[in-house]
């Protein structure tokens, strides 16, 4: 490992290396994005001349001059070239979802514990604008006990498009591209629900994978209960449902609108910028007071970071912070994702305690 910073080697570079993790990471003080492994060699050096490109993944895996991988490849790859990284002693970033399932996840989790090395997975919906305010006005605690959640991640994408997202392929569909975003928010929230009980449908015209998904989350028992958390995601929605609806016994908190990072970065922008993670949209709270009059008032968003996530990384690596999405944490998720999918074919709700 180098005195200097941090070398990172990335596998991929297609939507999720190009637009979510080469910017980002490379605006991080300590890391430099030093090869890419692609088949597109003039596509990495337009937007990093710098970097070296590599034709395979055990190509860069080999190098010995890469102390972090980052794994940005279709979902079905992620557990093969994460093995292969953590096999060749280097620390891992996988983006979400961790594995194709739970199975895969622990074999990874097992495996970077042996070979004592960081492994962490790429959720960076953890800071976005939006959840970060959430998070902090539900600590605050002037909503009382928080008792509904509706969290929504809606678009309007009619056309089904010729990329794995949206073919019959092991792990695509909507619940693990955008549902892993949304149970692992409520889990940072909440914790571990009682009960799932999800229901997908594919909706759109030509389309081949499930497009929208609603799933209930139930606490029953713990700190939180009784308390119902709904995650929601459709690809036809032309007027989007608020972001987060919460109710709590002393007032409600609704937010419109998403997180404004990704669309910066899919424009070409780079952080950091002046402004950059700023969200012009204000939530709305409602409190009630004792005698039973609302009163209203804005919430200012806190600006949301994604180079926080890489921040956290690197420092992680090197020993002065802990680990942001640490390895157990992904296995949990993966387990709620395949209960998920486990309801949805069986049309019930699950509990989701361990034995």
């Amino acid at each position: 490992m180098t005195s200097t910073a941090l070398r990172v080697g990335l596998v991929g570079y297609g939507f999720a290396g190009q637009t979510f993790h080469a910017p980002v990471l490379s605006a991080v003080p300590g890391l430099e994005l030093a090869a890419v492994a692609s088949s597109q060699p003039h596509k990495v050096h337009a937007d990093w001349p710098g970097a070296a490109v590599v034709p395979d993944v055990s190509a860069l895996v080999g190098r010995a001059d890469i102390d972090l991988i980052v794994v940005a490849t279709p979902n079905a790859q992620h557990h093969p070239v994460a093995k292969a990284a953590l096999e060749a002693g280097k620390h891992v970033v996988v983006d979400k979802p961790f594995t194709l399932d739970v199975a895969e996840a622990r074999e990874l989790e097992l495996l970077s514990k042996r070979n004592n090395r960081l492994l962490a997975v790429y959720q960076n919906r953890r800071f976005d604008s939006d959840f970060l305010t959430l998070k902090k006005l539900l600590s605050s605690g002037e909503l009382g006990r928080p008792v509904y959640l509706e969290s929504h991640f809606d678009r309007f994408r009619p056309e089904v498009k010729e990329r794995w997202r949206e073919q019959a392929v092991p792990g695509s569909g909507l619940w693990v591209d955008l549902g892993s975003h949304l149970i692992d928010q409520a889990v940072q929230l909440f914790s571990r629900p009682d009960t799932i009980q999800l229901d997908t449908a594919v909706l759109r015209d030509g389309a081949v994978v499930e497009d929208y998904f609603h799933a209930v989350l139930r606490y029953e028992t713990g700190p939180h209960a009784p308390l119902r958390v709904v995650l929601h995601s459709t690809t036809l929605a032309a007027h989007a449902a608020p972001r987060y609806i919460v109710h709590g016994t002393r007032g409600s908190y609704v937010k419109h609108g998403v997180d404004t990072q990704e669309d910066a970065l899919r424009a070409g922008q780079r952080p950091p910028t002046e402004g950059w993670g700023a969200d012009p949209l204000d939530g709305e709270l409602t409190l009630i007071d004792s005698n039973g009059v609302p009163a209203r008032r804005s919430v200012p968003t806190h600006p949301g970071n994604y180079v926080n996530y890489y921040a956290a990384v690197r420092d992680a690596i090197l020993g002065r912070g802990p680990n942001p999405v640490p390895p157990e944490q992904a296995v949990e998720l993966m387990e709620l994702l395949d209960l998920g999918r486990q309801s949805a074919l069986e049309g019930r709700a699950l509990p989701t305690r361990r034995p």
